[in-house]
């Protein structure tokens, strides 16, 4: 079992866990995920580890309630415990110094390109960060990038704060102005295809994390399978990084929505549990 040992909320749907884990803490790297498992009989979710200590053993979690289990999650308080966790998993990125790099984070996808951000970093390299949410309120970690990069822009898609509009805006700016060795973008698959196809006609390298379409995390249940070049690769096992410039975008979206109705469908119930607890109607 591993403790939670702080819990901070970003929004009413967005919240961190840096969690006890001395073991995965003292091996993880930028670009690896874990498996959190919160009860007994618990869906497994895989999550991108958005920053880690070793010294400290704790790793930290940044997770969007969206669903049934992870709303489920953020009910979870400072020292209470979670059944399982198993890591880290995949593939860590490939950090080297190579010049002037681009990260693109939006939404939930600013905490897992962190990690990969600080490495780079630290390997002497120019950094450029270019985070966007939907409005002001969904912010988190501009100081903590701001450590780290030569240069920040921050986006919001209603101009409620810095810069309005979307992240690949000020990308396709500043590759028209300058040269740029490696761009890394990671966040929902309409903007990571949307950056991978601003930066395919200047020929620079893209990087893109398919965390998100993963479900077993192990390999065993093929529903992060995706066409990688013409080939067939599986987030969890492959990945989660690849080649942006070489994924069939167009089948990995279709994908996502393949259990769409079921989600739905448990979530309503779930929210209709909530609301009879509330009433006391229901234990």
């Amino acid at each position: 079992m591993n403790k939670i040992l702080k819990k901070e909320t970003f929004s009413p749907v967005t919240f961190l866990w840096e969690v006890e884990a001395p073991d995965i803490a003292k091996a993880a790297l930028p670009g690896h995920f874990v498996i959190v498992r919160h009860k007994e009989k618990g869906e497994r979710v895989p999550l991108t580890i958005a920053d880690f200590d070793k010294e400290k053993g704790t790793i930290t979690l940044v997770i969007q309630a969206l669903g049934k289990t992870t709303k489920e999650m953020m009910e979870l308080k400072e020292g209470d415990f979670l059944i399982n966790l198993a890591g880290p998993l995949g593939i860590p990125s490939h950090i080297e110094k190579v010049g002037t790099v681009i990260f693109v984070g939006g939404g939930l996808g600013v905490a897992p390109v962190f990690p990969q951000l600080r490495a780079f970093k630290e390997k002497g390299n120019y950094t450029i960060s270019i985070i966007g949410f939907r409005n002001k309120d969904l912010i988190f970690w501009e100081e903590k990038f701001r450590n780290f990069c030569d240069e920040l822009i921050v986006t919001t898609d209603d101009g409620s704060y810095g810069r309005k509009g979307l992240v690949s805006e000020p990308l396709l700016e500043i590759l028209k102005g300058r040269k740029v060795d490696l761009v890394i973008a990671i966040g929902p698959a309409i903007m990571m295809k949307v950056c991978s196809e601003v930066t395919k006609p200047f020929g620079v390298k893209t990087i893109v994390s398919l965390n998100t379409i993963m479900v077993d995390g192990t390999g065993m249940c093929g529903s992060c399978r995706v066409t990688v070049g013409g080939q067939t690769k599986f987030a969890c096992v492959d990945g989660p990084d690849f080649d942006g410039h070489l994924i069939d975008w167009n089948e990995l979206m279709r994908r996502q929505r393949r259990f769409e109705r079921e989600e739905k469908e448990v979530l309503k119930k779930y929210e209709e549990d909530c609301k009879l607890k509330e009433k006391g109607l229901k234990n």
